[in-house]
């Protein structure tokens, strides 16, 4: 099959690293970029047409680009308050989406998602890109092995030090700006639960019932923005509603319960804190450690003697694709997971395959953002809807890749 035909909703940042990537795969042609932006638009058209030789048209609007262009497939990666709209636009007109990962503003916009793909039957692609990185892959073998024994807790973090990428949207016209001034929830939750939604088999048999969230108070975006007024003096009084360490915790079907946490406006360096926690073991993400059962030291001095401990685990129990992974992948985005999830939703559509994260794994991780909103604001716990109306109980696993 020839390369897709691809158009990209958002020329910002993270579109621009996708279309690259999606170029680099060999599966993509780009024949379309938009930004309400033009400038961004026409830049990134330039910049891609010397990486493949063709140029792609550049649009104002998703709407024109979508009548003109009539691309395959799109790509959405803009502001979060536009995903979902664009998306149920493509699919209503047979357009195949890959939107980018960022939460729900309500419980109407899942079930939009879910609505449109059930009555278009058009594919739709949750580019969760952490469900393919490396870590995440070599823990969900070695569970689906048993090597862990049964999983009963999970937790992660999205924890990135991003005040001057929000205070920075004064003049980049960023969506984290508005959204953090405005609003108080766990807004970013899928790369440390879309890869924990998939060992626990959300959707597939398991689904989220419940969650409770707590915020501390909202100081550090104040400070730092008054202590570099040379950057960003036309903020200095903006007051922010998102509290700088949010926490939530999730319960399922199953009994498991889940601990994420937002931690994106204090001095921190990047990382996750991914931990799958079984009867047999533990797997820890960030120092690549497996804690089995019977062979590790039950005294926390000789902690450090286990981290990197997992490449003992590698031959057995990584992914091919991450055995055999070149410079080239690595440096293609994120490490190399986003040339992976590109890679298997072009496979899922040239195949006419179920998509790795589809829509009501969009729709259940998604939710979270709004309930957690509601969750703060009337200090309670909140019941989680079930955006497969019961098919949950009956579809059957399904993981991101086919592992051997």
């Amino acid at each position: 099959m020839e390369k897709l035909k691809v158009a990209f909703c958002g020329c910002g940042n993270r579109g621009t690293w996708l279309s690259k990537t999606a170029i680099s795969t060999g599966e993509f042609e780009v024949v379309a970029v938009c930004d309400p932006l033009f400038d961004r638009a026409e830049k990134l058209a330039d910049t891609l047409n010397e990486m493949q030789g063709t140029k792609p048209l550049a649009f104002a609007d998703y709407d024109e680009m979508f009548d003109k262009a009539k691309p395959y497939c799109v790509v959405i990666a803009c502001s979060w308050e536009d995903h979902v709209k664009i998306a149920v636009n493509a699919m209503k007109r047979g357009i195949s989406v890959g939107m980018e990962v960022g939460g729900a503003y309500n419980e109407q916009e899942c079930w939009d998602l879910v609505n449109a793909y059930e009555e278009t039957k058009t594919p739709f692609m949750f580019l969760e890109n952490v469900c393919f990185n490396k870590e995440e892959l070599l823990a969900t073998n070695m569970i689906r092995k048993g090597k862990l024994g049964t999983i009963m807790y999970c937790t992660g973090t999205y924890g990135h030090d991003l005040r001057d990428e929000i205070a920075g949207g004064v003049t980049s016209h960023h969506y984290r700006l508005r959204n953090y001034m405005n609003r108080n929830c766990e807004n970013y939750p899928t790369h440390e639960l879309g890869p924990i939604a998939k060992i626990l088999n959300i959707n597939r048999g398991n689904r989220f019932t419940t969650l409770v969230s707590r915020s501390s108070k909202a100081v550090s975006m104040h400070e730092y923005i008054n202590e570099n007024l040379d950057k960003y003096e036309a903020i200095k009084d903006a007051e922010f509603k998102q509290g700088d360490v949010f926490s939530t915790m999730i319960t399922t079907e199953n009994g498991e319960l889940i601990d994420i946490k937002l931690d994106t406006t204090t001095p921190r360096i990047a990382c996750r804190d991914t931990m799958f926690v079984g009867t047999k073991g533990r797997f820890v993400c960030n120092d690549y450690m497996v804690l089995e059962d019977g062979k590790f030291s039950i005294f926390h001095a000789d902690y450090k003697d286990y981290i990197e401990n997992a490449k003992h685990y590698e031959e057995e129990f990584m992914p091919k694709m991450w055995k055999d992974v070149t410079k080239e992948i690595l440096d293609a985005g994120h490490g190399g997971m986003d040339y992976f999830e590109l890679v298997e939703w072009a496979k899922a559509m040239k195949e006419g395959k179920e998509m790795p994260c589809d829509v009501y794994d969009a729709a259940a991780w998604m939710c979270i953002t709004y309930l957690s909103e509601i969750s703060i604001n009337e200090n309670r716990i909140v019941e989680i809807p079930d955006f497969t109306r019961g098919k949950y109980k009956t579809r059957p696993q399904r993981d991101v890749i086919d592992f051997d």
